[in-house]
């Protein structure tokens, strides 16, 4: 039986595992609910002890479930977080180890679905896990490496995730292309110019067409943080000056609020009672008391998902709300598509810029392009989309699996490395 080979593509937003056997298609394994992705969140419940994942982790804390919720835990790599330890229930966890255990709930469903779980993996990496510090990036790939194989994955290889895309799309190709692939995911924007073609796909060094590649640390994540802090958070406070008019209230509390991974943070005794101060000096106490309404009750993280939502629902519609009603709070915030693309607009820039950066890389122009591959989540966004295709209005324009072409193309890197 020919060995089965694996991919990782832990992401910010959602994961999958991609296996692969030389000379077959490769295919996701199912993780949840019979679906190929699951979010990237675990829930650790204080009511029942245990750990969920998934789906199953956004549904106990939306739900209401006593505990600890973590989301976008891939944005923490190479930053200081990483040195940190948080409490967890009785216990403190390191945030590698909590990385880990995610880790090893994927590991756990790769054996259920495939019998075994290999020992050789090809783990997915942004371009960029951190911007314009080489150090601190080459620091997130080892944390990274460290927490899989502290799991049991013991020969670890990393493949630049838009690169992994284009290895997808090269299997159904007839003849040579140059290919730029736009993979704008929950937590970096990455770009990759190839050589791709039927012959070149046989050979598992791709070193050679490897033209350039480029990344920026902005993703969907970002965009729901913007959308927080231009819409929701000056509802809460943000913006507002103390009684005597002399200061605003201190901006911190307002984006740690907004940012998936800063939110259980700010759950602590120290900051309710601050916040109680800040509502004695306000001048619109009401807007502050809204926000140790979402601190007593560690309202955060839904919050943050109704950013979330709102933009989604913005890829589709000119207007949505942004919702929160539950006993003591109700919020419902317009926005239309204007204002968000207006509060992203300084994303969009940076975006633009990581692109022509590639293009510039790879000593390209833009005319000589014939595929644009755009992959992730974020790219659906319609100011996103725009800005990643309006240099190249003669190339195919390929719309990939949006969440599963990077699990695939690490999987056929596995089988091209380890077969």
């Amino acid at each position: 039986m020919a060995q089965t080979h694996c991919g990782v593509d832990f992401g910010t937003t959602n994961s999958t595992v991609g296996l692969c056997q030389p000379g077959e298609a490769p295919r996701l394994i199912a993780l949840e609910d019979g679906q190929g992705t699951i979010p990237t969140a675990l829930f650790f419940s204080l009511e029942d002890g245990r750990t969920y994942f998934g789906r199953a982790a956004v549904r106990e804390y939306m739900e209401g479930a006593e505990g600890r919720f973590m989301r976008a835990l891939k944005s923490i790599l190479g930053t200081s977080l990483m040195g940190e330890t948080t409490q967890v229930g009785r216990d403190r966890l390191s945030f590698e180890a909590i990385i880990g255990r995610f880790l090893r709930h994927l590991r756990t469903r790769l054996e259920t679905e495939n019998g075994s779980a290999p020992d050789k993996v090809v783990l997915g990496r942004p371009v960029r896990f951190v911007d314009e510090d080489d150090e601190a990036d080459r620091t997130a790939e080892a944390q990274l490496a460290s927490a899989a194989r502290a799991e049991g994955f013991r020969t670890i290889a990393f493949q630049f995730e838009p690169v992994a895309a284009a290895l997808h799309h090269e299997r159904g190709l007839s003849r040579e292309q140059l290919a730029l692939v736009v993979d704008i995911g929950g937590g970096t924007s990455d770009f990759s110019v190839l050589r791709l073609s039927p012959q070149r796909a046989a050979d598992p060094d791709r070193l050679r067409d490897i033209l350039s590649t480029s990344g920026v640390h902005v993703g969907g994540t970002d965009f729901d943080r913007r959308l927080s802090i231009a819409r929701i958070m000056p509802e809460l406070g943000l913006g507002t000056l103390t009684a005597d008019g002399r200061r605003h209230m201190p901006v911190w509390y307002f984006n740690d609020m907004a940012t998936w991974h800063r939110i259980n943070t700010l759950y602590t005794a120290r900051n309710a009672r601050d916040i109680q101060t800040l509502i004695r000096e306000a001048a619109e106490p009401e807007k502050l008391r809204r926000y140790a309404h979402v601190l007593k009750h560690r309202s955060g993280h839904r919050l943050a998902a109704e950013a979330e939502r709102a933009k989604i629902a913005l890829t589709d519609t000119e207007q949505a709300i942004i919702r929160l009603s539950e006993q003591g709070l109700d919020l419902g915030i317009p926005i239309d598509r204007a204002d968000f693309e207006a509060a992203v607009a300084e994303l969009v820039e940076g975006i633009s810029a990581a692109l022509d950066a590639a293009l510039k890389l790879a000593g390209v122009t833009a005319q000589a392009v014939d595929t644009v591959i755009l992959t992730g989540g974020g790219v659906q966004v319609p100011v996103v989309e725009a800005a990643a295709i309006a240099r190249f209005p003669d190339a195919d324009v390929l719309r990939s699996d949006r969440f599963g072409s990077v699990g695939l193309g690490l999987a056929i890197d596995a089988a091209r490395r380890f077969g």
